[in-house]
This record gives C-alpha cells, structure tokens and sequence, in this order.
C-alpha cells in the first residue's frame, strides 16, 4: 500500500467521527427507499391536494433547502408549474394560498422554517412538511392544511440529502406536477459513481489526487444555468464538510461581468486570478453555445488549475445527482487532508446556542 493510500484510510479512521463515509456511501440506497415512501396507499391525502396549483413554494435552509432547487431547475425543463425557493423566516409578498408549500427541515426544529409556516399557516396555506420529527412534524398533527412525508433521522442534514430530495420529486410526479421520474437503470449507474468514487476503496484515485490539488488555492465553480443547484450544493458541501470558502458563478451570465476579472485576454485581471483552482461541472445537456463559452474560457482563463467534473447521466436528474456524488466525495477527501472532521460544524453550533440564549 502507498504512502498516499495508507494516509487517506489513516485519516478517515481517526477524523471521520459521525460516518459521513457511510452516509455518502448510503446515498443510492437512501434515493430508493425515499422513492418508495411516497404513494397514495402509504399517504391517502394526496388525493386532496393534486390539483390546481398555481405554483410550489419551497421553503428551507442549508442542507433541507437544497432539494428545492434540484425541484426549480427540473420543473423549469418540464415541469407544470413553477417551483420558487425561499430561505428565511419570511414568505414572499406575493404568495398567496394557490401556491402550494413544501417546508423541509431535517431535524424538524429549524427556526426560520418554523417561523414562515406559522406565518403560512395563519394565511390559509397547504403545506407539505418534509421532516424526521422535531416541531415541524408536530404542525401536522395541529393543523388538517399540514400533511407529513416523514424521513429517517439521525445523521447531518447535508448527508440526508438523498432521504430528503427523493421524497421531495416523488411527491411532485405523483401530484402530475413532474413527470421526471429516476429509473431503476439510474440507480444502478448511480451507485457504480459511488463506487468508483469511494476515496477509501480508491484513495489514489482521481477524487483524491483532485483533492490534493486543491488544498492550497483559492476555490472557483462554474457551470451552466441547470447544474446551478449541483454547483451550489458543492460550494455549501466544501464550506461545511471541508471548511473552505468557495466562488461560484453561473455560464453564461458570468460571461457578461466576471469574465473580466478573469482576465486571461489583454492586461487586466484580479491579482489572484492566476492563483485560483477552477472547477467546471458539465454535462451531455448543456447549450451548444453555453459549450463554447466554457471551451473557451477553459482555453484563456489564467489559471493553470483548471478541471473539468462531467456528470455522466442520460437526463439532467442522473446528471445533476452524479454531480454530487463526485463533489460530496471530493469535499470529504479535502476536509481529511486539512485535518478536518467532515461533519465538524462548530460555528454553526455556537451560533445557535447563542440565538438559544438570546431567546431566554
């Protein structure tokens, strides 16, 4: 065994306290499950709720809002209606009851959440609650407009994010709000992407020789419009699970601002352009045009720290899913070798024991 294969297993073994190998490990068989939770003979309400809607209002934060963005982008390829995202403790002014409200929390106790459905509640809303428990499933049982997908509890709502999005997408297809369903034949490629991507099983494989890049610049993400979700989902993995910041921008609206600071072509550029690890995520999809922009700015943009993360799939929904298996294992194996544990959240801990106290 090389020195590199024993030091990514050695630091798994001695940093990775809460199993998020495990957890990233359990993503397909998380998808499955979660898919088949979802159906009218398990939730006999939803023949109240299917029809007539105007729009659907996603509401979390963190980890639980993510999913409602992989909803927005496939419900604006092919869906009914639109789907809108909004994280905070607040509604939109120009919600109104029509707009059907999905609310996930993983632990069911996220305050901004509860906040907006109190309010959402009060204002006559149907509110689909995706949760483990906590107070937000408690709203179920106070109100007959709130109806409970209930998910499996106990791991960091980042790594629950396949529990949390399949209920999320088999809720809309059996509504007829989406008819993107994910197949049996995608799972199966799904979970070779796991597989193959497994930093422990293949700590010398190109996750980790990536990682190892990536330790020691400054961090940039682009991607087209669609993978947007894939893309910030990565960003939010690498701030928690790994402890780094990370730039993002979308092609080709960043094309039309960013690009200059870039540089690459003539004299101007951000003095540290040249110094950033640039990673692009792609997929077979993208505009034809939307390729040549990322062609060429691959070819004149000043880093020499450049790659490419292709999401193999043959719908947006494999592309996008693939895409975070291979970041979610990409920010794990750069949280091991900073030392970091990858569910170590101490800030965000201390930041809600301090909210805790202001309340008393």
């Amino acid at each position: 065994m090389s020195e590199m294969e024993e030091g990514i297993i050695r630091l798994a073994t001695a940093l990775d306290k809460q199993d998020m190998i495990k957890f990233t490990r359990a993503f397909v068989s998380d998808i499955r499950v979660g898919r088949e939770s979802v159906n009218r003979e398990l939730l006999p309400w939803l023949d109240q709720i299917d029809t007539g809607w105007t729009g659907v209002l996603c509401l979390g934060m963190g980890g639980s809002a993510a999913g409602g963005d992989f909803l927005s982008v496939l419900c604006d390829e092919s869906g009914a209606v639109p789907v809108r995202c909004h994280r905070g403790y607040d509604l939109p002014n120009w919600w109104t009851p029509d707009w059907l409200i999905i609310a996930t929390s993983y632990s069911g106790n996220t305050e901004e959440t509860l906040e907006a459905c109190q309010f959402a509640i009060e204002h006559g809303a149907t509110i689909i609650v995706i949760s483990s428990g906590g107070e937000l499933s408690g709203m179920c049982e106070l109100s007959d407009s709130v109806h409970l997908i209930s998910c499996p509890s106990g791991q960091p709502p980042r790594s629950a994010f396949g529990h949390i999005f399949s209920r999320q997408l088999a809720f809309l297809v059996e509504i007829g709000i989406l008819q993107t369903e994910i197949t049996e034949q995608a799972l199966e490629r799904l979970q070779v992407a796991v597989e193959d991507n497994d930093i422990i099983t293949y700590p010398e494989g190109d996750v980790a020789s990536l990682a190892l890049n990536l330790m020691q610049n400054p961090i940039a993400i682009l991607g087209p419009n669609e993978l947007m979700p894939a893309v910030n989902r990565f960003k939010n993995q690498l701030n928690e699970n790994s402890a780094r910041f990370a730039r993002i921008g979308a092609i080709p609206e960043m094309n039309h601002n960013e690009a200059v600071a870039w540089g690459g072509v003539g004299d101007d550029q951000d003095p540290e352009a040249a110094e950033q690890a640039l990673l692009f995520l792609s997929w077979e999809g993208m505009h034809p045009r939307v390729r040549q922009r990322m062609d060429w700015f691959v070819s004149n943009c000043p880093t020499e720290l450049a790659w490419k993360i292709h999401g193999d799939g043959e719908t947006l929904l494999e592309s996008l899913l693939h895409l975070c298996i291979m970041t979610d294992w990409l920010s794990i194996a750069l949280a091991l070798l900073h030392g970091k544990d990858p569910s170590a959240i101490e800030p965000i801990i201390s930041l809600k024991e301090y909210l805790a106290q202001m309340n008393q």
